[in-house]
């Protein structure tokens, strides 16, 4: 069991490196467009709108490979986003636990997949190490939510 957590840890140092590398040269491509942009300031007559568009195209698309990678991390940890509320949910699961939103039928993934052939059950949101997540952005207080206890109890006040 412990090579498997391995090869995940690996895994997602790995993503959480090449993401690095994409935000490092997102960083010189910003850089460059000032550069450009100063440049078409300081003389009128030449028109650098080309150089800085494509710099943008590539910053977009960077991005979009960054939220790809994002997506292998959450894989790798047996977690997928709801593309609705952005919830974190098992990858077992058919729907949100929060909002209730249907996942597509291309995030269905079967339990043998998700566990290996001798586990009793397939991992909980609780069961992944928290090891796995230093490299994760940090969370803020406010992103929290609050028991679902909470919201019975409100709603049936509010009847």
């Amino acid at each position: 069991m412990p090579i498997f957590q391995d090869l995940k840890g690996k895994n997602i140092a790995n993503f959480q490196k090449m993401i690095d590398e994409k935000k490092n040269t997102i960083r010189k491509y910003y850089d460059e467009i000032g550069h450009l942009y100063y440049g078409q300031y300081k003389d009128v007559n030449v028109d650098m709108t080309k150089d800085i568009n494509a710099r943008c195209e590539s910053i977009s698309n960077l991005y979009a490979e960054i939220e790809d990678l994002n997506v292998k991390i959450l894989r790798e940890r047996g977690l997928k986003k709801c593309a609705v509320c952005a919830t974190e949910n098992n990858l077992s699961n058919a729907f949100c636990f929060k909002c209730g939103a249907r996942f597509d039928d291309s995030d269905a993934v079967p339990a043998d997949v998700i566990a290996p052939p001798n586990a009793s059950a397939t991992p909980s949101r609780n069961s992944v190490s928290t090891e796995s997540y230093a490299a994760a952005e940090p969370v803020a207080a406010d992103d929290i939510e609050a028991p679902a206890a909470e919201e019975t109890a409100a709603e049936g006040t509010e009847e």
